[in-house]
């Protein structure tokens, strides 16, 4: 019986392809997040000596918890990298990956945790990632519980969540930049807007992913299986 249900579970698994503009969306968040990460590593290995003002500012926070930074970026980049094949392929086939993403992930959030105490945006900054992050955890263990149980479909969309609240990350950078853009006219400090930046990137891949997966589900059986 358990068996037989599986078995339909990951037959009904087969999901709506993304639109274009997702799948867009999606790249784009992987290459910032790898920029992202691979910047971080630069600046810690070797700091910029001329970097702008605000710029500066910035890598010495990190730096001044390097180890915790470190602890945190390089299993993000790991598990950015590991994404794609999760989200491309069936749940079925992804054994390996699936071996991979859920303790990079469950290091990610805990790690998280830790670096919203050196938040650069104060409480604004830190209330986005407690919140944020907290979805990103609840999110993927309810994955694995539904992977543990067979219920594949159950567990791909749980999965999907988890991966779009964390590439929000990505989503805050280009936000991020206009405020940088603007600073000259807004007089705005890194300080005042990053709380800003994170809850925008963050809220618009959580709400985009959950719209995506609700319009899924008014689709007629004949079109999303």
């Amino acid at each position: 019986m358990d068996t037989q249900m599986n078995i339909r579970d990951a037959a009904g698994s087969k999901e709506q392809a993304p639109s274009l503009w997702l799948r867009i969306g999606f790249w784009g968040c992987i290459v910032i997040s790898v920029a992202v990460v691979l910047r971080r590593l630069s600046a810690l290995a070797f700091p910029p000596r001329s970097a702008p003002l605000q710029l500066a500012t910035l890598d010495a926070v990190f730096a001044s918890h390097a180890t915790l930074t470190l602890a945190h970026i390089l299993p993000a980049l790991a598990f950015v990298l590991v994404a794609p094949c999760i989200v491309f392929r069936k749940p079925t086939d992804a054994a390996w990956p699936n071996r991979l993403i859920f303790p990079l992930g469950g290091i990610v959030g805990l790690t998280a945790y830790a670096m919203s105490v050196y938040s650069v945006g104060g409480w604004v900054e830190r209330s986005a990632v407690l919140l944020f992050n907290t979805l990103f955890l609840v999110s993927l263990f309810c994955a694995y519980w539904y992977g543990r149980r067979g219920e594949y479909r159950l567990k791909r969309r749980w999965m999907l969540r988890a991966i779009a609240i964390l590439l929000g990350i990505a989503t805050t950078r280009p936000v991020m930049g206009i405020f940088f853009a603007t600073s000259p006219l807004t007089h705005l400090e890194p300080s005042q807007f990053f709380g800003i930046a994170f809850w925008i990137g963050f809220s618009i891949n959580t709400l985009v992913i959950e719209l995506w997966l609700r319009s899924r589900d008014r689709q007629p059986p004949s079109e999303s299986s």
